[in-house]
């Protein structure tokens, strides 16, 4: 006998509909198994698709699984920032505060609301304020460092676009390797890394790794991201990414480490699906931490019937 499962679509890092990146929400998976999730996120197609279950732990307010096409994930930007827009909206979690936690497979990530203005303190009314969603940034660690040309090469840039940076993974979870560009226009002539080449690349470095391309700005950084090994070619706005950025970008001073710092990361302008991704720095350099934020706009309401 088959069964309905009712799920969302919404726009994630954009106040338009279909900008942004498109993300799944299922508000209520508690009877979908696991292996029919994974065919689930297969099925839909998306570069994430997100279930909700309920909290195993005290200090959060719901348990949530993201799945790619191909696996599940740790920890995903995007899907944390949209699933806890659909909690707020359907009234999951309370919309009278402005603070709750989402527990992930990497762990508590804490949610923080930021109402247009920029108030922090009123509740938010759905259809009426439109929330700013920031997740923390799960701890960041530094990888290793390859060499910039071949970086270049590898996404089919010549060695003089790079900038003189060497490239170098960060991770909160998902590594990247970053490559800093000279201009927006080297970033959008990148193309999607070779499978071989990238394996090449990172020989030695057995974790699947995201290629994070960008270019300073006076609002931040212009970028792109491939993840061919997660099954995900080009990726609209990669949140799990912009803590990591920000940390990378900071490092080599090419944004203000200075506590309370803010600035923002546009992404997807190439294939036509723009994401504007706030970073937020607290401390020196992100010592107590690296916010990233957005906005999320509903698209469709739906059942999938299995």
């Amino acid at each position: 006998m088959s069964r309905s499962y009712r799920y969302r679509v919404v726009d994630v890092f954009t106040a338009n509909p279909l900008e942004g990146n498109p993300l799944a929400v299922f508000p209520d998976a508690s009877e979908i198994d696991d292996a029919t999730m994974q065919r689930i996120a297969r099925e839909l197609n998306l570069s994430e698709t997100t279930f909700v279950l309920p909290a195993t732990r005290p200090d959060c307010d719901a348990r949530v699984r993201i799945f790619t096409p191909r696996f599940e994930m740790a920890f995903a930007g995007h899907p944390t920032v949209g699933t806890a827009f659909v909690l707020l909206d359907e009234g999951i979690v309370p919309r009278d505060g402005t603070r709750f936690t989402l527990e992930e497979k990497i762990g508590p990530v804490p949610i923080r609301l930021e109402l247009e203005g920029g108030h922090e303190g009123r509740p938010y009314a759905r259809d009426e304020n439109r929330p700013m969603i920031w997740l923390r940034t799960p701890p960041i660690r530094s990888g290793p460092t390859f060499d910039r040309a071949a970086c270049a090469r590898l996404v089919g840039l010549d060695p003089a676009d790079a900038l003189d940076i060497q490239p170098q993974v960060y991770s909160a979870g998902n590594p990247n390797v970053f490559i800093p560009v000279r201009d927006k226009a080297g970033v959008d002539r990148a193309a999607v890394p070779d499978l071989r080449a990238l394996a090449e690349l990172k020989a030695g470095f057995a974790e699947a790794l995201c290629v994070f391309v960008f270019t300073p700005t006076p609002e931040g950084a212009y970028s792109r991201m491939f993840a061919p090994e997660h099954g995900v070619f080009e990726d609209p706005a990669t949140g799990s990414a912009t803590g990591p950025l920000a940390a990378f970008m900071m490092q080599n001073g090419l944004v203000s480490s200075a506590a309370g710092a803010r600035f923002v990361s546009e992404q997807g302008t190439k294939m036509g699906r723009r994401s504007l991704l706030h970073v937020r720095v607290w401390g020196e350099s992100g010592a107590d931490g690296i916010d990233v934020g957005g906005f999320v706009t509903p698209v469709i309401e739906a059942k999938l019937r299995i």
